[in-house]
């Protein structure tokens, strides 16, 4: 949405002079009860989108499949394990070594173990079974399936290696009780690490519903009511009070309005709005009530509409498979092949009594400790490292595509700048003196409650100007205010209102927004410019960006002026302006059809390009709506930390392919081992040898995982 920056701030400032209107709602609300039962009882009631992403690892939930688990309850799963494996431990073989401390001869032994591996199974396992029956119902078996199907595959061999025992105490078999308690807690250890080290703040659909106000207050019979806003229909009439954000998309039909509008372009300004004009529900009113027309109701309306594209945008962000999953499938399709063909080999070989262990190996042996461990022991230290530099991980999955991206696209306000007006210029026409102006401008905006307008108080005050007295003071709507000062009538005005007026002074140019100060015969007396300041870091931040091949992209729902002014002193040469939410979101799916995306923005108007990109970054002082929807926030909103977290995702990725090069490499070649294709040959896997390939392996992973570490020069 282009607008003219020197017309903002006479149309944006405000004060408290309000038109009274409350008495008449009190009065009414008293009144009308009976009647609007008739109409809220007889109208259906429209639910908020409370649409819950599941593509983002929740701070207390984890998602595998489609199916959740309560954080507390894995917990609790995982010390039921613990503490059963403990007599588990004593009273059965590892990978059928006895070790000096094994219990043999105590009385119902296979009793005790068959229970203690029962409750195991059945009670800390299921988180896998219902990640398992979620990954098979998308007919995408991943890191789920193929736990749940070694240790059901341990749980089930097991079971009738015990009835054997009992019916034929002469028949000693091995079971994988010890396997199957030692893979649970291991693969419940590596979710904990990886839920606990990967947060999520909340949801950005439930955040953009919080922008729309539960109650409205609604004209009916020259009274006004308080109903839910869910119940309003279109063609009802709705007083908007000061200070309140608008209900629903609708017309103003009596009175103007100053709308902060900044929900559809991420800008400090107000924008008048008069009879006839539309106004955006989730957008906040300023001090002057009006009443609007309902034009569209709450699913249908404007954020209504921004709710479902960003849910759409999460949901397909979330189909990317992690490379721990893609591993894992492959896997699981290998090891339920090479264990099927095993079976039906060696049992037309050699019977199924010699085939049936052999094929329960290969299934056992196909999920390894170290693949549970090998991605959320990075996780957990990337996390913690990025959290020490300000960088808060939302979504991990989304950092595994860093190595591939081509486009960082920026918003501008309180990306690149500050994101907030600050006075830049102050000017004296005739005989005035720059103080004289800013003192006489400061006065009239003493009561302001907008930003800008308690910028100029601020900056008054750290030039130390006296800042006298101000009375009568009221806004002019559409124009700015007015007000006595020292016994002389004032107004502050914009520059379209000067040239409207016939004025010839030359008007002050640049990215700023520009106020004149006037007499009551329209004299300019003075002006002052306020812009946005550019971050510190960000001029260097964009020619690190460029050094690593990577390209910078300005989208802005500022004018084109302002837009151009900060590209060029920063060197950005692909810049869009006037843009709007839904327009950011498609300029992001434009870059992606030549390259992956890295979006990073700060405000409501943001958050739908933050779901669109591959990789979403939040300014941690932005709004909540933009932080739900990102998939890092950058804790200090200093962009040069966004260089740290590229480097951190560049080894962390590293890192993770090396740790499931480790656990697949053991199943490389403890898979075929396992199978028998080394039984011609007088060779066979012994469960030691498993038992020692496995724990070196975990422990390569997690000394690999530990030697990742921060550039300190980033």
């Amino acid at each position: 949405m282009k607008k003219d920056n020197e017309m903002q701030h006479g149309s944006m400032t405000m004060h408290d002079h309000q038109m009274d209107m409350h008495s008449m709602s009190n009065e009414a609300h008293d009144m009308g009860q009976a009647a609007m039962q008739d109409k809220q009882d007889t109208m259906a009631t429209m639910d908020h989108h409370r649409m819950q992403h599941g593509g983002h690892d929740h701070m207390d939930m984890m998602d595998h499949g489609g199916q959740m688990m309560h954080m507390g309850n894995m917990r609790l799963k995982l010390i039921v394990a613990v503490i059963l494996t403990i007599p588990l431990l004593i009273l059965t073989p590892m990978m059928g070594v006895y070790l000096p401390f094994t219990v043999t001869d105590l009385p119902g032994q296979s009793w005790l173990i068959l229970l203690l591996g029962s409750i195991i199974f059945f009670y800390s396992g299921s988180p896998f079974y219902q990640g398992a029956r979620g990954e098979l119902a998308a007919r995408k078996p991943a890191m789920m399936t193929l736990i749940t199907m070694g240790i059901s595959v341990a749980y089930v061999y097991s079971v009738y290696v015990t009835i054997q025992e009992m019916l034929h105490p002469e028949q000693m078999g091995m079971n994988f009780f010890w396997e199957l308690a030692s893979l649970i807690i291991i693969m419940l250890i590596g979710h904990i690490v990886e839920m606990n080290a990967v947060m999520r703040a909340g949801s950005a659909v439930d955040a953009l519903s919080d922008l729309m106000p539960d109650v409205a207050h609604m004209q009916m019979q020259d009274m006004v009511h308080d109903v839910p806003t869910n119940t309003l229909a279109v063609h009802d009439r709705v007083l908007v009070k000061a200070n309140e954000r608008v209900p629903l998309d609708g017309m103003i039909v009596e009175g103007a309005a100053q709308i902060d509008e900044s929900l559809l372009t991420g800008e400090v300004a107000l924008v008048a709005k008069k009879n006839g004009d539309d106004v955006v529900g989730g957008s906040l009113n300023g001090n002057q009530p009006f009443v609007m027309m309902v034009m569209k109701t709450a699913d249908v309306g404007y954020v209504s509409q921004v709710q479902q594209l960003v849910a759409v945008a999460q949901k397909n962000k979330s189909r990317v498979e992690n490379l721990a999953d893609q591993v894992a499938s492959w896997l699981f399709y290998a090891a339920t092949m090479i264990g099927v063909l095993a079976l039906i080999i060696w049992t037309v070989l050699n019977g199924v009594s010699f085939a049936l262990p052999i094929a329960v190996t290969v299934f056992i042996i196909a999920c390894p400790h170290a693949l549970g461990l090998a991605v959320p022991l990075v996780v957990a230290r990337l996390t913690g490292l990025a959290a020490s530099r300000g960088l808060l991980i939302q979504n991990r999955t989304a950092l595994e595509q860093v190595d591939r991206l081509r486009y960082v696209v920026l918003d501008k306000t309180g990306t690149l700048t500050e994101g907030k007006f600050t006075v830049q210029q102050v000017v004296a026409y005739n005989d005035a003196s720059e103080s004289e102006i800013l003192a006489q401008i400061a006065a009239l905006e003493a009561g302001s409650v907008h930003p800008i307008g308690q910028s100029i108080v601020a900056y008054a005050q750290t030039q130390q100007v006296p800042v006298p007295s101000a009375e009568n003071v009221a806004s002019i709507t559409g124009v700015g205010v007015q007000g006595t000062i020292n016994g002389q009538s004032l107004k502050i005005v914009s520059g379209q209102y000067l040239q409207e007026h016939g004025q010839s002074v030359a008007l002050l140019t640049g990215p700023y927004t520009v106020s004149y100060l006037v007499t009551q015969a329209d004299e300019v007396l003075g002006a002052i410019a306020l812009g946005d300041q550019i971050k510190p870091q960000a001029a260097a931040f964009i020619t690190a960006l460029q050094a690593r091949q990577l390209i910078p992209v300005m989208l802005t729902g500022d004018n084109e002026q302002a837009a151009q002014a900060i590209a060029t002193e920063l060197g950005i040469t692909h810049v869009e302006a006037g843009l709007k939410p839904e327009d950011k979101a498609t300029r992001v799916q434009q870059y992606q059809q030549s390259g992956l995306v890295m979006f990073v923005g700060d405000g409501v108007n943001d958050s739908l390009a933050l779901a669109t990109a591959d990789l979403g970054v939040a300014i941690g002082s932005g709004t909540e709506v933009a932080i739900n929807a990102a998939d890092v926030v950058l804790v200090n909103s200093n962009p040069i930390d966004i260089l740290a977290l590229l480097d951190l995702a560049h080894q962390s990725n590293r890192k993770m392919k090396e740790n499931l090069a480790w656990g697949a490499g053991y199943n490389v070649i403890a898979i075929p081992l396992a199978a028998g294709l080394l039984i011609p040959f007088g060779f066979t896997l012994s469960p030691m040898v498993g038992a020692i390939i496995m724990s070196l392996s975990t422990v390569i992973v997690a000394l690999n995982a530990m030697t990742l570490r921060l550039k300190e020069n980033v």
